[in-house]
C-alpha cells in the first residue's frame, strides 16, 4: 500500500473512531440526563447552560491540546489542584449517573444488603480512592 493510501486510511479510521467516541459521550450525557441531574443534585439548575458549555469547551480544548501536543510548564501544586477538580467532576458525574439509573438500590436488594447500603457505598468510594493512589504513586509494577 502506498504511503498516501495508508495516510488516508489512517485519517479515516481516526475520524471514525472520534465520531464513535463523541457519539457515545453525547448519548451518555443526553439520553441519561446526566448534566441536568448533576445540576439538580448541586442545586444549581439555573446554571445548567454553564455546565453544558463547560463540557463542550473542555472537550474541544483538550482535543486541540492533544492534537497540537500543547504542554504547560506549571508548578506541581497546580497539577494537584487540577487533579482534585477533575476528580470532583468525575465523582459528581458518577453520582449523577448512579442516581439516574438507580444502580445501588437494585444491587443491594438483589444481594440482600439493604441495611448495609451505606457501607457498600463507602467501600466502593474508598476502594476507588485507594486504587487511584496506588496507580498515581506507582506502587504496583510499571
Amino acid at each position: 500500500m502506498s504511503e498516501w493510501a495508508a495516510s488516508v486510511l489512517m485519517a479515516f479510521v481516526g475520524l471514525a473512531g472520534g465520531i464513535a467516541v463523541g457519539s457515545g459521550l453525547v448519548a451518555f450525557l443526553v439520553v441519561l440526563d446526566v448534566i441536568p441531574r448533576l445540576a439538580q443534585i448541586t442545586r444549581s439548575y439555573a446554571h445548567i447552560r454553564w455546565y453544558e458549555g463547560a463540557v463542550i469547551l473542555g472537550a474541544l480544548f483538550f482535543t486541540f491540546a492533544g492534537f497540537l501536543e500543547w504542554q504547560l510548564r506549571l508548578v506541581p501544586v497546580t497539577a494537584a489542584v487540577f487533579g482534585l477538580l477533575a476528580g470532583c467532576f468525575v465523582g459528581m458525574l458518577a453520582a449523577a449517573l448512579t442516581e439516574v439509573i438507580n444502580v445501588l438500590p437494585i444491587l443491594t436488594k438483589r444481594i440482600g444488603m439493604e441495611k448495609y447500603m451505606i457501607w457498600l457505598l463507602m467501600a466502593m468510594i474508598f476502594g476507588k480512592v485507594l486504587g487511584s493512589f496506588i496507580d498515581w504513586l506507582g506502587l504496583i509494577g510499571q
